[in-house]
């Protein structure tokens, strides 16, 4: 037989659409030619594949080749077609059973000497195509990865004489059972109680991670922001597994995720020179940034006036809809983008902007435009803004005296439970309508927060987000009503704003 089909698949966004690797030996002078919008990497499979299929034993065909990658108006990437067009190679020259290749889909890439390596996208590549009677054959690495799937039957190889005994019948593969996110080793994460001091701003962290609201610390350089911000995953209660495999797929993607990480909530901080590229994610074929690396997780933005206007101003719309939608000229991908942003800032451009001490030597006009690098309609969009006083030194010299993570957390769990019982959803994601039904505070409550609109001159948008956030607070205090001491909580945390 001169002609063999092999069922892959590519990579479009999170879609994983199917490939047919389609192999046709002739006669005429000896040459591999590859069809179907290849790009560098999948046209290097041919030397790739002629050296793997040598160092294995096998004989390379002394044709002309052409493998065909349909559908043909799919750009096709990476080196996931190195297995199937080596498999395509063997079916059409008989070397091994062409219609056994039928019943599994292949994804790997070869090295010279046969040993499969493992390739970006393997989870989402999976959950895309969902459950098939003969499964799918990945090299062992992205196999662990691909197990997470549940239903999907997933065969892990390490080399291509492997893939070639089990097609032959001779040695099968070794079928990798479903991982549960119970099996996956719980990792450590930074305890709260090292913090020193800033009982307001571990409160706020409290509330923002009960509700997955947005939080802006502001405040001079050494006074605890970042150690705040990094003890946040810590306190966010455990991912769903829908939520945790949406996470997994977007991190596969790029070939970040690894196993045992699954249903640890992803904690993303990019250097503040990122590009909008890089955070919003981009190129001619379409990858995730970070904000949907950060999906389901935490996005810390460090020094945040210092990141580019543009830059922080794409982070408005996936802030409100949690998607990005990246259009190119030629190619469009949709990504999740449900992050819950963390940022840092110092007040001023020397960072002591009302030190008792006067350290600061900023001028109005310096200091306003350093803070008028954040635009209202972005300040508008985060639901907790407090400031991260500095620390008296008896506070430093002092023993820690704050909660452990374990006990704030037990507190956000009960809270979060709270919401998905009520409304299907944190409390940071309610729309308009969600909030009317559920957010309504009492008589007085209302009173209090119609007062504060009018003084503080405060947006609709602002209206909702101290609903929501005063939501939270009353969640966390086991609270069904709204009552005027969440309303002025959640009043307070609009400093910034004010400001």
């Amino acid at each position: 037989m001169s002609l063999a089909i092999v069922n892959s698949r590519g990579l479009d966004g999170l879609g994983a659409p199917p490939v047919a690797v389609e192999v046709h030996l002739a006669s005429g002078l000896p040459s591999v030619t590859l069809v179907g919008l290849p790009d560098t990497e999948v046209k290097e499979a041919r030397d790739r594949v002629r050296a793997a299929l040598q160092n294995s034993g096998f004989e390379f065909p002394v044709k002309r080749i052409t493998v065909n990658l349909a559908p043909a108006d799919l750009p096709k990437e990476s080196g996931r077609f190195d297995l199937p067009i080596a498999l395509g190679i063997l079916g059409a020259s008989g070397q091994i059973p062409a219609a056994a290749l039928g019943a599994y889909e292949f994804a790997g890439e070869l090295s010279l000497s046969g040993q499969l390596r493992p390739i970006r996208g393997a989870l989402a590549m999976v959950l895309a195509a969902g459950p098939r009677d003969g499964g799918f054959v990945l090299p062992r690495e992205s196999a662990r990865e691909a197990a997470l799937a549940q239903g999907a039957r997933i065969l892990a190889a390490d080399t291509l004489l492997e893939v070639c005994a089990h097609l032959t019948g001779q040695r099968l593969l070794e079928e990798c059972s479903p991982v549960s996110g119970e099996a996956c080793p719980a990792v450590p994460s930074p305890d709260l109680a090292e913090v020193r001091g800033q009982a307001q701003a571990k409160r706020a962290l409290e509330i923002a991670a009960a509700g997955k609201h947005s939080i802006l610390l502001a405040g001079p350089p050494g006074t605890g922001k970042s150690m705040l911000a990094s003890r946040l995953p810590g306190l966010l209660p455990p991912m769903t597994q829908e939520a945790a495999l949406e996470s997994a797929a977007v991190l596969s993607l790029c070939g970040q995720f690894r196993p045992e990480h699954f249903r640890r909530p992803p904690y993303r901080s990019p250097h503040h020179t990122a590009s909008t590229a890089a955070l919003v994610g981009g190129g001619s074929i379409p990858r995730p940034g970070e904000i949907s690396l950060a999906h389901q997780g935490v996005l810390f933005l460090d020094e945040f006036p210092e990141f580019d206007r543009r830059v922080l101003e794409a982070l408005r719309e996936p802030m409100e809809s949690g998607r990005i939608h990246i259009s190119r000229a030629a190619r469009q991908a949709d990504f999740p983008a449900q992050f819950q942003l963390v940022a840092a800032m110092n007040p001023c451009p020397c960072g002591h902007h009302g030190d008792p001490r006067g350290k600061c030597r900023c001028t109005p006009d310096q200091i306003a435009r350093y803070r008028g690098k954040l635009s209202g309609p972005l300040l508008d969009r985060i639901d907790l803004q407090i400031e991260v006083p500095a620390l008296p030194p008896e506070a430093l010299q002092g023993a820690p005296t704050g909660e452990s993570s374990a006990v704030v957390r037990a507190r956000v769990i009960a809270a979060s439970s709270r919401q998905l019982q009520r409304q299907g959803k944190p409390n940071a994601r309610l729309e308009p309508r969600e909030i009317d039904a559920h957010c309504r505070p009492d008589e007085h409550g209302a009173a209090l927060l119609k007062n504060a609109v009018a003084r503080l001159n405060l947006s609709a948008r602002a209206y909702h987000r101290i609903l929501r956030v005063a939501r939270s607070i009353a969640d966390l205090a086991g609270s069904g009503a709204i009552l005027p001491a969440h309303v002025a909580e959640a009043i307070q945390y609009r400093r910034f704003t004010r400001d």
